[in-house]
């Protein structure tokens, strides 16, 4: 069991401390710079009901593979790859049609999420950039963990293109946030007052629905065990 435990020392901590995350699907044991690492080792086994509790809890994993479903900016598409189809996956009604090598597909499909999430985020910046009257330097994508936009003090914002999977509300809703930082690169009550003044009112909802079902987006695109 604990050869899945990922073991952190960190110099600001007091205490040890056991997590899962629910992206990666790992646990995580931090300790204190001091801490005996063999007695830390004993608590995590000891907690390995819990650990086992958080794996069956973690989202299913949802292959790009043909046949499957995704859901992209508020539509479900069911891929389908077809012999004689183009290598470029193409939108065909609720299909999103594929030819080429079988075993390149989820590759393929990865890139086509990429390329429209990036389209779609290019125009949500650009949208309530101009209601905000700031400026955008660039926007790209990513696959970060940890958040779902970031922006520069350069004026670059960059996205998780996992974003184009969530309801485009949320979408729209982390752009109107990340360009409000153009404006205050902090979270003080000015703050919130110009995201929800951009995207029109108070996106608590938005932020709810990411902190209950993020982790899931990143479980897209992957293998099971």
């Amino acid at each position: 069991m604990t050869e899945d435990i990922a073991v952190v020392r960190n110099s600001r901590a007091r205490r040890t401390r056991l997590s899962f995350d629910p992206v990666s699907g790992q646990a995580r044991l931090t300790l204190p710079p001091r801490a005996s690492l063999a007695k830390a080792l004993a608590w995590a086994r000891a907690q390995e009901a819990w650990i086992a509790h958080q794996r069956e809890r973690l989202p299913e994993a949802r292959p790009f593979v043909p046949g499957a479903t995704i859901p992209v900016d508020g539509q479900m598409l069911t891929i389908d790859w077809r012999a004689d189809a183009l290598r470029t996956p193409a939108v065909e009604g609720e299909r999103l049609v594929l030819g080429g090598p079988v075993d390149s597909v989820p590759r393929r499909v990865e890139l086509w999420l990429r390329r429209r999430a990036l389209a779609l985020l290019e125009q949500d910046t650009a949208f309530y950039a101009a209601r905000a009257g700031v400026t955008v330097s660039g926007v790209a994508i990513g696959d970060a963990r940890g958040r779902w936009g970031s922006c520069a003090h350069h004026g670059a914002i960059r996205y998780s293109w996992r974003l184009v999977l969530a309801p485009p509300e949320v979408r729209r809703a982390t752009a109107a946030h990340e360009v409000a930082h153009r404006v205050h690169m902090n979270h003080a009550p000015a703050f919130h007052a110009l995201v929800a003044d951009l995207y029109g009112r108070d996106p608590a909802a938005e932020r709810a629905w990411l902190r209950a079902n993020g982790a899931a987006l990143h479980w897209f695109g992957r293998s099971p065990d």
